[in-house]
């Protein structure tokens, strides 16, 4: 019993404590041709957080903290206890333009309108997807309806889903507490799917939800205020993401879905193909034995795995060569 309690106080601390959401904003040098942003940074766990609290207030989910933090206890990591903030990002290799959203990594980038003169902006949140069976499907669309307080339609499926459950469903939930789509909903050009908030912000960076696309509340408010109607929305599956800076070729490594082993479990082939579609026909040397260690093991970091070939540096290596 003493167990339970200690759940549920730490459950209402998440809920209560854990609203510093902000979305992690980089500028693009239109000069170079990296594609990494951001650093990784440490921090001290509070006695009164859990692993969840700290992934919110920095923008980060589930499956992000986990990743790189696997020896954290997720509901007591402990006073004083270093957690990895993996706040370093591979830009996926998809067009710049409005939203880029990356279902295995459950990320969003969200690129506005560059505007003459100044640099490219990128904004990136973490999502909640679609869970085994009812998977967010991989499409180019865009956004057709924005909602403040939208009324949740539940299909058939859902309701019969619930009603076998004895949880059953009426045909509108109006705004509110039990609306799992929040205070804000953006809908696809697929209209059976939305970007919206969520009732249960826990359940961001995990495969929860029936397809749709869950940002915590304060990422979606935020994020609605900043997307126009037509703005171009990308679903990509990139579990591996080829970046470059400085001419060091980094490889990140997410989880594929259950549902994809057979065209991403052990695939260097999938990770080659990225690095020569970047490449822009420049030379490069890669350690494969770093890049299938990184695929075996993915824990959501930019790893360096090669490099582009330069005049300074192939004299380099021909030195050491020698040497």
């Amino acid at each position: 019993m003493k167990k339970i309690y200690i759940t549920i106080a730490l459950i209402f601390l998440y809920f209560s404590q854990a609203l510093k959401v902000y979305a992690e904003v980089y500028i693009l040098d239109d000069a170079t041709y990296n594609t990494v942003v951001g650093e990784i940074k440490i921090v001290s766990a509070d006695e009164r957080e859990t692993l969840l609290d700290i992934a919110r207030s920095h923008g980060f989910g589930y499956q992000d903290m986990k990743l790189s933090n696997t020896e954290v206890d997720t509901w007591l990591p402990g006073d004083g206890q270093e957690i990895v903030i993996p706040a370093k990002f591979i830009l996926p290799v998809a067009p710049m333009k409005g939203i880029v959203l990356n279902v295995p990594e459950m990320r969003l980038y969200y690129y506005p309108k560059k505007e003459t003169g100044k640099a490219q902006e990128v904004h990136t949140y973490p999502l909640g997807v679609g869970r085994a069976g009812w998977n967010t499907p991989y499409i180019k669309t865009m956004i057709v309806e924005k909602k403040i307080k939208p009324n949740w339609h539940p299909p058939k499926s859902i309701r019969k889903e619930h009603e076998d459950a004895g949880n059953p469903l009426p045909k509108i939930v109006r705004p509110g507490p039990d609306n799992p789509l929040g205070s804000y909903a953006m809908r696809l050009g697929r209209r059976d799917y939305l970007i919206h908030g969520t009732n249960k912000p826990y359940g961001i960076g995990m495969r929860i939800s029936h397809g749709c696309i869950r940002l915590y509340p304060e990422d979606i408010k935020e994020l609605f205020a900043k997307v126009s109607l037509e703005t171009p929305v990308n679903i990509i599956n990139q579990p591996y993401k080829i970046g470059v800076k400085d001419d060091v070729i980094y490889l990140e490594a997410h989880p594929f879905l259950d549902e994809d082993k057979d065209i991403f479990e052990n695939n260097l082939t999938s990770v080659i193909s990225m690095v020569i579609k970047i490449s822009n026909n420049r030379e490069y040397q890669l350690d494969m034995s770093i890049a299938y260690e990184a695929i075996k093991n993915p824990n959501g970091l930019p790893i360096p795995i090669g490099i582009f070939l330069t005049n300074k540096n192939k004299k380099n290596l021909v030195m050491k060569t020698e040497q």
